[in-house]
């Protein structure tokens, strides 16, 4: 691919991560996100096919972008769900996004929308061997574990109080968002910690 080809290409990727929050798949409009991209609508139908592998494409470029972002780890995991929760904060239209995934596209299996089931196994895999080790309380099994850590991380934008999900995280006063934040890191760090062994 051409480098202004991948340019194009990028520029629309962007404009419909947008539209796709803000209006999910049946309310985004592919001419409105060719004029923000400034690019030629029919380009969208060349690079991915039609909307819905638009949006299957945007999610799992916003995923792995994620997941580039906050690296996992094993070591530190109440650590690694507070740096999902500051990618989130950053990020707050990612939230809506795969809200719009989970009401449009919930047949769609996630190896077409997010870098899993493989990265997600991975990463049980070594939540599993710190079990092992007795670095990681063992009472849940690694994948529950797991996403238990995810889930804690994710947990205010999913419960925001009636706010709306592209606000939230933004509307939040530095004293609220550290709360919040230090409830994530509290969590992670109750569920995953080795219990003491009896004496």
């Amino acid at each position: 691919m051409s480098r202004d080809s991948s340019a194009t290409k990028a520029r629309l990727l962007d404009a419909a991560f947008s539209e796709f929050a803000a209006y999910g798949i049946a309310g985004a409009r592919v001419d409105r996100i060719a004029e923000t991209a400034g690019a030629n609508k029919r380009l969208i139908y060349v690079y991915f096919g039609n909307k819905e592998q638009l949006f299957d494409e945007v999610l799992h470029r916003a995923m792995t972008a994620g997941a580039e972002s906050v690296p996992f780890d094993v070591e530190d995991l109440p650590g690694y769900a507070g740096a999902i929760f500051d990618h989130l904060v950053a990020r707050p239209e990612l939230m809506r996004l795969r809200l719009w995934k989970l009401l449009e596209r919930p047949s769609v299996t996630a190896t077409a929308t997010e870098p899993e089931p493989d990265a997600f196994r991975i990463k049980a895999a070594a939540v599993a061997d710190a079990q092992e080790r007795g670095d990681l309380a063992r009472d849940m099994a690694p994948a529950d574990l797991l996403t238990m850590v995810l889930a804690a991380a994710q947990a205010w934008f999913w419960a925001a109080e009636g706010a709306d999900a592209g606000e939230v995280g933004q509307s939040w006063s530095p004293e609220r968002l550290a709360a919040h934040r230090s409830a994530v890191v509290e969590t992670a760090r109750r569920i995953t910690e080795p219990k003491a062994a009896a004496g």
